[in-house]
């Protein structure tokens, strides 16, 4: 009888339990090493996660005001304008998409209340009241996110976040430099 017992020993230590548990082991390590890993892409501040999801809501309103304009508009300007307002936005929101995804931060899909309310009232201008409209609203919203985005840039400690202004802003500014021409 108690040369049965080393051996149950033996079967039932820890080294046999990994062995006969393998995958689970496993599978308990990995999700350990993808939860630090989360943990360690989803560290940023709340003000860095607010922003994020402000400028998602801000860069969604400008390409959907973008297309407005581009059917929309009765100066040629106007037109060519929101034309290249949905080109350098979208560029501008798949790179923020990439850095939300990257940071852990879930970007809705559409747009919120006071952003869609926006649009629905640009949209329901007529042709003659569009072009007038749109172009103070582009202004009032350039200045607003080139705003922002230098808040950003001097409150923020994380670098991809930096690196996203640093290639945005120049973009949102060039944009207000030449709404400014057009009024």
């Amino acid at each position: 009888m108690n040369a049965n017992i080393p051996t149950r020993r033996a079967e039932f230590g820890p080294f046999q339990f990994l062995k006969t548990n393998s995958r689970l082991v496993m599978a308990l390590l990995a999700v350990g090493l993808l939860a630090l890993r989360a943990d360690a892409q989803t560290n940023l501040s709340t003000a860095d996660q607010t922003f994020i999801l402000s400028a998602a809501q801000g860069g969604m309103t400008e390409v959907k005001l973008g297309e407005l304009a581009a059917q929309k508009g009765t100066r040629e300007d106007v037109k060519s304008f929101g034309k290249m307002m949905v080109k350098d936005h979208t560029a501008i929101n798949d790179d923020l998409t990439a850095l939300a995804a990257q940071k852990a931060v879930m970007i809705p899909a559409a747009l919120d209340a006071e952003h869609q309310a926006t649009v629905d009232k640009l949209t329901a201008l007529s042709d003659a009241d569009f072009d007038g409209a749109y172009i103070a609203d582009m202004i009032k919203g350039h200045k607003s996110t080139a705003k922002a985005f230098k808040a950003e840039a001097a409150a923020t400690t994380d670098a991809d976040i930096k690196a996203f202004l640093d290639k945005s802003l120049p973009i949102v500014q060039a944009h207000l430099k030449h709404l400014k021409a057009m009024k």
